[in-house]
Protein backbone atom coordinates (compact mmCIF):
# COMPACT_ATOMS: atom_id res chain seq x y z
CA UNK A 1 0.00 0.00 0.00
CA UNK A 2 1.55 3.30 -1.10
CA UNK A 3 1.72 6.36 1.14
CA UNK A 4 0.88 9.81 -0.18
CA UNK A 5 3.04 12.47 1.39
CA UNK A 6 1.80 16.06 1.57
CA UNK A 7 4.44 18.76 1.44
CA UNK A 8 5.30 20.46 4.74
CA UNK A 9 2.96 18.23 6.77
CA UNK A 10 4.28 16.44 9.87
CA UNK A 11 2.33 13.62 11.49
CA UNK A 12 2.56 11.99 14.89
CA UNK A 13 0.33 9.94 17.17
CA UNK A 14 -0.45 11.46 20.57
CA UNK A 15 -0.55 9.59 23.86
CA UNK A 16 -4.23 8.79 23.32
CA UNK A 17 -3.49 7.09 20.02
CA UNK A 18 -4.95 9.92 17.91
CA UNK A 19 -3.06 11.09 14.80
CA UNK A 20 -2.07 14.75 14.80
CA UNK A 21 -0.98 16.76 11.78
CA UNK A 22 0.94 20.02 11.54
CA UNK A 23 1.99 22.28 8.70
CA UNK A 24 5.58 23.44 9.01
CA UNK A 25 7.90 25.05 6.49
CA UNK A 26 11.65 24.73 7.22
CA UNK A 27 12.47 27.19 9.96
CA UNK A 28 8.83 28.24 10.32
CA UNK A 29 6.23 27.77 13.07
CA UNK A 30 4.08 24.67 13.41
CA UNK A 31 0.45 25.24 12.38
CA UNK A 32 -2.03 22.57 13.59
CA UNK A 33 -4.25 21.11 10.86
CA UNK A 34 -7.75 19.93 11.87
CA UNK A 35 -9.33 16.69 10.67
CA UNK A 36 -7.71 14.04 8.52
CA UNK A 37 -5.75 14.48 5.26
CA UNK A 38 -8.17 14.71 2.36
CA UNK A 39 -11.06 16.03 4.45
CA UNK A 40 -12.52 19.42 3.59
CA UNK A 41 -11.46 21.05 6.87
CA UNK A 42 -7.92 19.64 6.61
CA UNK A 43 -7.38 20.69 3.00
CA UNK A 44 -8.86 24.14 3.58
CA UNK A 45 -6.48 24.72 6.51
CA UNK A 46 -3.56 23.26 4.54
CA UNK A 47 -4.17 25.56 1.57
CA UNK A 48 -4.40 28.57 3.87
CA UNK A 49 -1.10 27.69 5.53
CA UNK A 50 0.56 26.88 2.21
CA UNK A 51 -0.45 30.24 0.77
CA UNK A 52 1.26 31.87 3.70
CA UNK A 53 -1.81 33.41 5.31
CA UNK A 54 -0.74 32.42 8.80
CA UNK A 55 2.89 33.36 8.16
CA UNK A 56 1.82 36.75 6.84
CA UNK A 57 -0.09 37.38 10.05
CA UNK A 58 2.95 36.42 12.08
CA UNK A 59 5.15 38.84 10.18
CA UNK A 60 2.76 41.68 10.94
CA UNK A 61 2.74 41.03 14.70
CA UNK A 62 6.26 41.27 16.05
CA UNK A 63 7.94 41.15 19.45
CA UNK A 64 5.25 39.01 21.02
CA UNK A 65 5.35 38.40 24.76
CA UNK A 66 3.67 35.42 26.39
CA UNK A 67 0.28 36.38 27.81
CA UNK A 68 -0.24 39.45 25.60
CA UNK A 69 -2.93 39.91 22.97
CA UNK A 70 -0.20 39.79 20.30
CA UNK A 71 0.79 36.31 21.45
CA UNK A 72 -2.83 35.20 21.84
CA UNK A 73 -3.63 36.33 18.28
CA UNK A 74 -0.69 34.36 16.85
CA UNK A 75 -1.95 31.22 18.54
CA UNK A 76 -5.52 31.94 17.46
CA UNK A 77 -4.55 32.50 13.80
CA UNK A 78 -2.99 29.03 13.68
CA UNK A 79 -5.76 27.29 15.63
CA UNK A 80 -8.45 24.92 14.30
CA UNK A 81 -11.06 27.44 15.53
CA UNK A 82 -9.72 30.02 13.08
CA UNK A 83 -8.75 27.68 10.26
CA UNK A 84 -12.26 26.22 10.10
CA UNK A 85 -13.58 29.61 9.01
CA UNK A 86 -14.04 30.35 5.32
CA UNK A 87 -11.28 32.16 3.43
CA UNK A 88 -13.12 35.49 3.26
CA UNK A 89 -14.15 35.23 6.91
CA UNK A 90 -10.56 34.56 7.99
CA UNK A 91 -9.44 37.64 6.11
CA UNK A 92 -12.03 39.89 7.79
CA UNK A 93 -11.25 38.47 11.24
CA UNK A 94 -7.52 39.11 10.78
CA UNK A 95 -8.18 42.62 9.47
CA UNK A 96 -10.26 43.61 12.51
CA UNK A 97 -8.07 41.83 15.08
CA UNK A 98 -4.80 43.22 13.72
CA UNK A 99 -6.19 46.76 13.87
CA UNK A 100 -7.05 46.11 17.51
CA UNK A 101 -3.54 44.75 18.10
CA UNK A 102 -1.99 47.91 16.70
CA UNK A 103 -3.20 49.73 19.80
CA UNK A 104 -3.69 47.02 22.41
CA UNK A 105 -1.52 44.09 21.32
CA UNK A 106 1.05 44.67 24.07
CA UNK A 107 -1.57 44.44 26.85
CA UNK A 108 -1.99 41.31 28.97
CA UNK A 109 -5.01 39.15 28.19
CA UNK A 110 -5.61 38.38 31.86
CA UNK A 111 -5.93 42.09 32.72
CA UNK A 112 -8.80 42.94 30.39
CA UNK A 113 -12.02 43.86 32.23
CA UNK A 114 -15.54 44.62 31.06
CA UNK A 115 -14.89 48.34 31.59
CA UNK A 116 -11.92 48.12 29.22
CA UNK A 117 -14.08 46.54 26.52
CA UNK A 118 -16.65 49.32 26.90
CA UNK A 119 -13.94 52.00 26.61
CA UNK A 120 -12.49 50.39 23.48
CA UNK A 121 -15.95 50.26 21.91
CA UNK A 122 -16.65 53.86 22.95
CA UNK A 123 -13.71 54.96 20.79
CA UNK A 124 -15.73 53.71 17.81
CA UNK A 125 -19.08 55.16 18.86
CA UNK A 126 -19.21 57.21 15.64
CA UNK A 127 -19.18 53.96 13.67
CA UNK A 128 -21.45 51.57 15.61
CA UNK A 129 -21.17 48.84 12.99
CA UNK A 130 -17.38 48.79 13.35
CA UNK A 131 -17.67 48.83 17.15
CA UNK A 132 -20.06 45.87 17.13
CA UNK A 133 -17.85 43.99 14.67
CA UNK A 134 -14.84 44.46 16.94
CA UNK A 135 -16.91 43.21 19.90
CA UNK A 136 -17.69 40.03 17.97
CA UNK A 137 -14.01 39.43 17.16
CA UNK A 138 -12.99 40.11 20.77
CA UNK A 139 -15.51 37.51 21.92
CA UNK A 140 -13.90 34.97 19.60
CA UNK A 141 -10.47 35.80 21.08
CA UNK A 142 -11.80 35.58 24.64
CA UNK A 143 -13.40 32.20 24.00
CA UNK A 144 -10.07 30.97 22.64
CA UNK A 145 -8.22 32.42 25.66
CA UNK A 146 -10.59 30.70 28.08
CA UNK A 147 -10.18 27.36 26.26
CA UNK A 148 -6.42 27.86 26.52
CA UNK A 149 -6.80 28.54 30.26
CA UNK A 150 -5.32 32.03 29.93
CA UNK A 151 -8.26 33.47 31.86
CA UNK A 152 -11.40 32.17 33.58
CA UNK A 153 -14.13 34.59 32.44
CA UNK A 154 -15.16 36.49 29.33
CA UNK A 155 -15.02 40.29 29.82
CA UNK A 156 -17.17 40.84 26.73
CA UNK A 157 -20.18 39.18 28.35
CA UNK A 158 -23.08 41.55 29.03
CA UNK A 159 -21.41 44.27 26.96
CA UNK A 160 -24.25 45.44 24.76
CA UNK A 161 -23.69 46.22 21.08
CA UNK A 162 -24.53 49.69 19.86
CA UNK A 163 -27.84 50.15 18.04
CA UNK A 164 -27.39 50.44 14.30
CA UNK A 165 -29.50 50.31 11.18
CA UNK A 166 -30.66 46.91 10.00
CA UNK A 167 -28.22 46.31 7.16
CA UNK A 168 -28.18 42.80 5.71
CA UNK A 169 -24.79 41.09 5.75
CA UNK A 170 -24.25 39.26 2.48
CA UNK A 171 -24.03 35.47 2.60
CA UNK A 172 -21.36 33.49 0.75
CA UNK A 173 -24.03 32.34 -1.73
CA UNK A 174 -25.06 35.93 -2.46
CA UNK A 175 -21.44 36.96 -2.95
CA UNK A 176 -20.92 34.05 -5.37
CA UNK A 177 -24.08 34.99 -7.28
CA UNK A 178 -22.82 38.54 -7.80
CA UNK A 179 -19.39 37.30 -8.86
CA UNK A 180 -20.88 34.89 -11.41
CA UNK A 181 -22.80 37.77 -13.02
CA UNK A 182 -19.83 40.15 -12.97
CA UNK A 183 -16.59 38.32 -13.85
CA UNK A 184 -12.98 39.35 -13.41
CA UNK A 185 -12.14 42.49 -15.38
CA UNK A 186 -15.53 44.20 -15.10
CA UNK A 187 -15.99 47.55 -13.35
CA UNK A 188 -18.72 46.07 -11.19
CA UNK A 189 -16.53 43.18 -9.97
CA UNK A 190 -13.62 45.53 -9.21
CA UNK A 191 -15.85 47.87 -7.20
CA UNK A 192 -17.50 44.96 -5.38
CA UNK A 193 -14.12 43.50 -4.44
CA UNK A 194 -12.92 46.81 -3.02
CA UNK A 195 -15.99 46.80 -0.78
CA UNK A 196 -15.55 43.14 0.15
CA UNK A 197 -11.85 43.12 0.95
CA UNK A 198 -11.41 46.56 2.55
CA UNK A 199 -14.69 46.88 4.48
CA UNK A 200 -14.94 50.60 3.70
CA UNK A 201 -17.92 52.84 2.93
CA UNK A 202 -18.79 53.86 -0.63
CA UNK A 203 -17.56 57.42 0.12
CA UNK A 204 -14.12 55.90 0.83
CA UNK A 205 -14.12 53.29 -1.95
CA UNK A 206 -14.98 55.89 -4.60
CA UNK A 207 -11.94 57.97 -3.55
CA UNK A 208 -9.40 55.13 -3.68
CA UNK A 209 -6.53 55.92 -6.05
CA UNK A 210 -3.71 53.91 -7.58
CA UNK A 211 -1.29 56.20 -5.76
CA UNK A 212 -2.79 55.03 -2.45
CA UNK A 213 -1.39 51.54 -3.06
CA UNK A 214 2.03 51.03 -1.52
CA UNK A 215 3.48 47.54 -1.81
CA UNK A 216 0.75 45.08 -0.83
CA UNK A 217 -1.36 47.60 1.09
CA UNK A 218 -3.68 50.53 0.39
CA UNK A 219 -3.83 53.69 2.48
CA UNK A 220 -7.28 55.08 3.27
CA UNK A 221 -8.33 58.27 5.06
CA UNK A 222 -11.98 57.77 5.96
CA UNK A 223 -14.21 60.64 4.89
CA UNK A 224 -16.65 60.25 7.78
CA UNK A 225 -14.21 59.73 10.67
CA UNK A 226 -10.89 61.10 9.40
CA UNK A 227 -9.26 57.84 10.51
CA UNK A 228 -6.06 56.92 8.68
CA UNK A 229 -5.89 53.23 7.81
CA UNK A 230 -3.38 50.99 6.09
CA UNK A 231 -5.21 47.92 4.79
CA UNK A 232 -3.32 44.87 3.57
CA UNK A 233 -4.52 43.84 0.12
CA UNK A 234 -5.95 40.33 0.04
CA UNK A 235 -4.39 38.13 -2.66
CA UNK A 236 -7.76 37.92 -4.46
CA UNK A 237 -8.04 41.72 -4.51
CA UNK A 238 -4.47 42.03 -5.83
CA UNK A 239 -5.40 39.69 -8.70
CA UNK A 240 -8.54 41.69 -9.46
CA UNK A 241 -6.62 44.98 -9.53
CA UNK A 242 -4.02 43.46 -11.86
CA UNK A 243 -6.86 42.74 -14.28
CA UNK A 244 -8.29 46.26 -14.08
CA UNK A 245 -6.77 48.91 -16.40
CA UNK A 246 -5.23 52.10 -15.03
CA UNK A 247 -7.15 54.72 -17.00
CA UNK A 248 -7.09 57.42 -14.32
CA UNK A 249 -5.48 58.18 -10.97
CA UNK A 250 -8.78 57.00 -9.45
CA UNK A 251 -9.08 53.22 -9.40
CA UNK A 252 -12.78 53.29 -10.30
CA UNK A 253 -14.04 55.44 -13.14
CA UNK A 254 -17.26 55.84 -15.09
CA UNK A 255 -17.81 54.53 -18.62
CA UNK A 256 -16.54 57.96 -19.75
CA UNK A 257 -13.25 57.58 -17.88
CA UNK A 258 -14.13 60.13 -15.18
CA UNK A 259 -14.10 59.63 -11.38
CA UNK A 260 -17.45 58.71 -9.83
CA UNK A 261 -19.45 60.98 -7.57
CA UNK A 262 -20.58 59.19 -4.42
CA UNK A 263 -24.20 59.27 -5.59
CA UNK A 264 -23.31 58.05 -9.08
CA UNK A 265 -21.19 55.27 -7.65
CA UNK A 266 -24.05 54.17 -5.41
CA UNK A 267 -26.39 54.09 -8.40
CA UNK A 268 -23.92 52.00 -10.40
CA UNK A 269 -23.59 49.46 -7.60
CA UNK A 270 -27.36 49.33 -7.12
CA UNK A 271 -27.84 48.59 -10.83
CA UNK A 272 -25.14 45.89 -10.71
CA UNK A 273 -26.75 44.19 -7.71
CA UNK A 274 -30.16 44.17 -9.37
CA UNK A 275 -28.67 42.85 -12.62
CA UNK A 276 -27.23 39.95 -10.62
CA UNK A 277 -30.77 39.01 -9.57
CA UNK A 278 -30.14 39.57 -5.87
CA UNK A 279 -32.92 40.50 -3.40
CA UNK A 280 -33.58 44.10 -2.37
CA UNK A 281 -31.98 43.64 1.07
CA UNK A 282 -28.58 43.13 -0.60
CA UNK A 283 -27.00 46.59 -0.61
CA UNK A 284 -23.39 47.55 -1.18
CA UNK A 285 -22.92 48.73 2.42
CA UNK A 286 -23.60 45.18 3.61
CA UNK A 287 -20.78 43.71 1.52
CA UNK A 288 -17.98 45.11 3.68
CA UNK A 289 -19.68 43.86 6.86
CA UNK A 290 -19.25 40.23 5.80
CA UNK A 291 -17.93 38.24 8.74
Amino acid sequence: MSTIRIRYVDRFVDRHGHPRHYFRRPGGPRVPLPGLPGSNEFMSAYRAALEGEQLASRRQITRTVQGTFNHLALDYFSSPDFLRLGQRTRYVYRLVIERFLGEHGHRLVRDMRREDVKKIMAQKVATPGAANDLLKKLRALMKFAIDAELRAEDPTLRVKPYPEGEIHTWTDDEISQFERRWPLGTRERTAFSLFLFTGQRKSDVVRMAWTDIVGNAIKVVQVKTGAKLTITLHSDLQKILRNWPRRHVAILTTAFGKPFSVAGFGNMMGDAIRAAGLPAHCVSHGVGSKN
